[in-house]
Parts: structure tokens; sequence; C-alpha cells
């Protein structure tokens, strides 16, 4: 199970091991956490007091530090994984439900004609309707979008990302997450 790394103001930077975790809390680099602890880590046993020492992981931890502002300003990679989960394994042209294997990457104006390999460019298509299209636009293909493509929020990104999603991490990030987005459903 990863644990949801913040910036100090609240934005997602990266899903991290517990193991990446765990050193954060000992070198005292947590600002603030979120969420019922879902992990209890236990080590040696101290001399003087005899007490075991614990770390308890939440799901939510804040990093102290600086964190430059140019990550939140990225637009999030572009991968068939991510790009299938946007549009909840569903066909842009015909509106069919396919497992990941039956699905490709289509390109609203093909890249042979200057489109480009972008969030915007990009829908999901079953193979039968991919090749029906071919090289050839929508329109010239006289074949209809059923949904718009859409460049996902960080946070959006964060759950594209098919993680392990423990509830109080989902319900974190979908907090930020415009209503108008097709993860809401």
């Amino acid at each position: 199970m990863d644990v949801l790394q913040l910036d100090v103001s609240g934005r997602p930077q990266a899903w991290i091991s517990t193991k990446e975790a765990a050193t954060l809390y000992a070198t005292d680099g947590i600002a603030w956490t979120l969420g019922d602890p879902f992990l209890v880590l236990r080590g040696g046993i101290q001399r003087v007091s005899g007490q075991q020492s614990r770390i308890e992981l939440h799901p939510i931890v804040a990093v102290r530090g600086a964190i430059p502002s140019r990550a939140w300003r990225q637009v999030p990679a572009l991968s068939n994984t991510k790009l299938f989960a946007r549009d909840r394994h569903v066909c842009a042209y015909c509106g069919g439900q396919f497992h990941p294997d039956e699905l490709t990457r289509e390109h609203i104006v093909p890249t042979s004609r200057g489109g480009h390999d972008t969030w915007m460019n990009c829908i999901t298509a079953c193979r039968g309707c991919n090749g029906r299209k071919g090289n050839r636009t929508p329109e010239e293909a006289r074949m209809s979008l059923m949904y718009l493509p859409y460049v996902p929020s960080l946070h959006e990104d964060m759950i594209l990302r098919g993680r392990r999603i423990l509830a109080d991490q989902m319900e974190f990030l979908l907090a930020s997450v415009p209503r108008s987005s097709r993860l809401h459903g």
C-alpha cells in the first residue's frame, strides 16, 4: 500500500512506499497528516526506557520544505493506462465498454496528418472503430465522438495512475476533482 505525499500546501506530489514514508517520519520530515493510521511499524527496544520504538503511518502525509512550483503546472504524462481510465474504458465512437486489451489510443487528428500525441488529441477507441476510422479525421470517416477529451488535473492524475487507493486518499483526491470529471461517475 502506498502513501499519498503532499507538499505543505496540500498539493499532491507523488505516491511513495511505506518505507519512504517511514524515513520521512523518522527524519522529522512530516509537516502534517490526514486519515487514520493504516500501518504501525515497530523498531528496536530503547536501552534506557525499555520501550519499543514505533511509527504509525497515515495514508496522506504532507512533507516539510519548499516545493518547486513548476511541478504543479506540468501537464500529466499521457499513457494508455491513464487514458483508458480517464475514458472509463469506453470507446469514444461506438460507446461500448471494453477490456484494456481490446482498446487503443486513438488520435482524433492522425499523427501522420499533423496531430499530436496529447491528452486533447487522444481518446479511447476499440480496435474495430480505430481500424474503421483509419488515417482520417472523425468527420471524414463520418464517425462522431460520444465524448470529448480533456487534460486531467493533478488530483485526477493521481487517481488515474491505477494504484490501490485507500478510502481516505480517494476522498481527499476527489474533493479537488471537478464535478464534471468522468472520475465521479
